[in-house]
């Protein structure tokens, strides 16, 4: 078996992730903000925990390195935050916060909601609103068809309803 994909306990700390804002503005429903205020509060009460424990100094300071830059994105996307509070609109049309069902080619009916790039979730059918597939929805309504190219060929898509939550 190759040795380049066996991963290896090593003595070197692997560097601390470092999550960049995307440049667009960050758009968030009201169940995003929360948790953007969330992340906030848990990543700071980490940080505080991390500075008093007793562990080796060195993976002591990679957990603290992580959670400042996680603190500091998170933080710094509090700030950017722009609320749009879709929920109860009685709008017909795809925009930011609605509840998506859609048909594709075989049949198959599933429901997306656009939602900010923070709690964008494609295996939960939350779609990040700048994302290619939630691009095709924007705008569209029931009954009109949504086309998205993709390498494997485009993906054709009905819209069955349109519908945004209660507030």
């Amino acid at each position: 078996m190759s040795r380049a994909f066996v991963k290896e306990d090593s003595s070197v700390p692997e560097e601390p992730l470092r999550r960049q804002p995307s440049g667009r503005p960050n758009y968030v429903t009201p169940s995003g903000l929360a948790r953007l205020k969330a992340s906030v509060e848990r990543l700071t009460a980490l940080r505080a925990e991390l500075l008093g424990r007793k562990r080796p100094e060195e993976q002591r300071a990679l957990d603290l390195q992580q959670a400042e830059i996680d603190l500091s994105y998170f933080e710094t996307q509090l700030k950017r935050a722009q609320l749009v509070d879709n929920r109860g609109l009685k709008a017909g049309d795809v925009r930011f916060g609605a509840l998506v069902a859609v048909r594709d080619q075989a049949g198959e009916l599933k429901e997306y909601a656009i939602v900010g790039e923070d709690e964008a979730d494609a295996a939960a059918g939350k779609l990040n609103w700048a994302s290619p597939l939630a691009a095709a929805l924007l705008g569209k309504k029931a009954g009109d068809r949504a086309v998205m190219g993709r390498l494997g060929g485009d993906l054709d898509l009905e819209i069955v309803s349109v519908r945004y939550p209660e507030k």
